[in-house]
């Protein structure tokens, strides 16, 4: 007795529903859980599973009849009340190994549980609703914003060109901005709009990739000049004429940075770089820098730049203007391009963003493209670098003795330049450096802009340590010839 009692009490005391019955049937334990829940009290014990559970069992004279397959699986039964009322259990039913005809049914109430379901999907439900009336919401009243504003725009333009008093002419114009301020700030909030419903979509096509970058940089050169700021762009040769993308969006991302660059910065300049990094089969991936010499972030605070609706703080907004969604979209229009955006920036010192995109290798330069060394980029001229065509050939060509010993010293004429603290000249040898390892490995070419984004922001801690990698890198990389 005392160890029948040893082994029930702990039963007694679950919170889930335990009944023992034999082959008939017949229920001769239940344990408080289950008197409790299914209303019976202490006269539970005599009934059969088959009152608990009709739907599962049927009692058949003497015997039990059931389709329910004995384990330890967990199966979803309805189990009845005294009252005849019904409620949803997870239960799990084990047969006495040791043949004694006895079998345990543990069973818990999910009635709680999927009633709770039923309400989180309804919320789901909800919430997908509310952000597609939303979503359509901002499509339709940012539609509707575009036409007064580009009848004032247009009617604006018009009173220009007819107005010859200078005051009138002067607040015209000042209308005429605000307006095409106004324009995009409607495009970010519809672009962000869709984005955030995940109906944004991709138009890749085949465009000119140096023309695009020309148009880019006509439409922000003469504000930035008038600013009385530097203005540069390179393109390494890598890069083909043509290439298969999205051109709008590209457009975008860059007008957007070079919007910032141009708003941030005072004083110093601003310059925009796009290197071919890797190629895999018919893709390649595109890797832009833009930098300016600008107000520059807290590193604290860089993770706020890509959130929606944020900027660093509430002065910039105020000062700057904007509406925070820029690099928010940015961010995601990168991602969906299959890229990813960073940034590199000091108080006071300037930014430089960097982002990858991958695009499309047109039909015609697969072939051109495949070799790892296919585009010959002219070098600086550095003493003791001259020689015939076949060793100048050697000394492009990332990984051939002539290349590898070039580069080592280049490397330790950069790095006596850092230490002269002469950062200009050591930005012309980074220049070489990277013209040598034009065609190198990822990880090489990955190394080198670390190295030139260290150099260009005059870091000399993080210089050496760049440096430092890359020496290594590329030591391995000549023993390994």
């Amino acid at each position: 007795m005392e160890q029948k009692e040893a082994y029930i009490f702990p039963m007694e005391d679950a919170l889930e529903m335990i009944l023992i019955y034999g082959r008939s049937g017949e229920i001769f334990y239940a344990n408080g859980a289950a008197r409790a829940k299914l209303e019976y009290g202490e006269e539970l014990c005599g009934k059969k599973i088959s009152d608990v559970f009709p739907g599962t069992f049927r009692a058949s004279g003497e015997a039990l009849e059931t389709t329910y397959v004995y384990g330890q699986e967990t199966k979803n039964l309805v189990a009845y009340r005294k009252n005849l009322t019904c409620f949803p259990v997870e239960a799990r039913i084990l047969e006495s190994d040791e043949g004694s005809g006895a079998y345990i049914c543990m069973a818990n109430d999910i009635l709680e549980k999927e009633f709770l379901s039923r309400e989180v999907e309804q919320v789901r439900e909800e919430a997908r609703q509310a952000l597609k009336v939303k979503s359509e919401f901002v499509a339709n009243i940012t539609h509707e914003l575009r036409t007064p504003v580009n009848g004032i725009l247009g009617n604006v333009r018009e009173l220009a060109e007819n107005v010859t008093d200078e005051k009138t002419v002067k607040a015209l114009r000042l209308i005429e901005r605000c307006c095409g301020d106004m324009n995009k700030i409607i495009n970010n909030i519809l672009d962000f709009s869709k984005l955030e419903a995940g109906k944004f979509t991709l138009e890749p096509r085949r465009f000119h990739f140096r023309n695009m970058l020309d148009y880019v940089k006509s439409h922000h050169s003469n504000k930035i000049t008038e600013k009385g700021l530097g203005f540069f762009m390179t393109v390494s040769p890598q890069v083909p004429e043509y290439i298969i993308g999205d051109e709008l969006r590209i457009v975008q991302i860059l007008n957007n940075l070079l919007s910032n660059a141009l708003k941030f910065t005072s004083v110093g300049k601003i310059t925009v770089e796009v290197i071919r990094t890797a190629r895999v089969n018919d893709r390649m991936e595109l890797f832009f820098l833009v930098k300016d010499t600008g107000i520059g972030v807290d590193k604290a605070d860089k993770e706020k730049l890509f959130q929606s609706f944020s900027q660093v703080d509430a002065s910039i907004s105020r000062k700057y203007g904007g509406t925070g969604l820029g690099l928010n979209i940015c961010k995601q229009l990168v991602e969906l391009m299959g890229g990813s955006i960073e940034v590199e920036s000091e108080k006071n010192r300037g930014s430089t963003f960097s982002f990858s995109i991958w695009a499309g290798v047109c039909e015609e330069d697969k072939d051109t493209l495949s070799g790892a060394n296919d585009q010959k980029i002219p070098l600086m001229t550095a003493p003791g670098a001259g020689g015939d065509k076949g060793e100048e050939d050697d000394v492009r060509t990332f990984g051939t003795k002539e290349n590898g010993k070039t580069l080592k010293r280049n490397l330790s004429k950069l790095i006596l330049c850092v230490e002269m603290d002469n950062w200009e000249k050591a930005e012309m040898f980074m220049e070489t450096i990277r013209q040598l390892t034009d065609g190198a490995p990822r990880d090489v070419s990955r190394k080198v802009l670390r190295l030139k984004m260290a150099i260009q922001k005059e870091n000399y801690e993080k210089t050496i340590a760049e440096f430092q990698e890359l020496e290594t890198l590329i030591t391995e990389q000549i023993q390994g010839v």
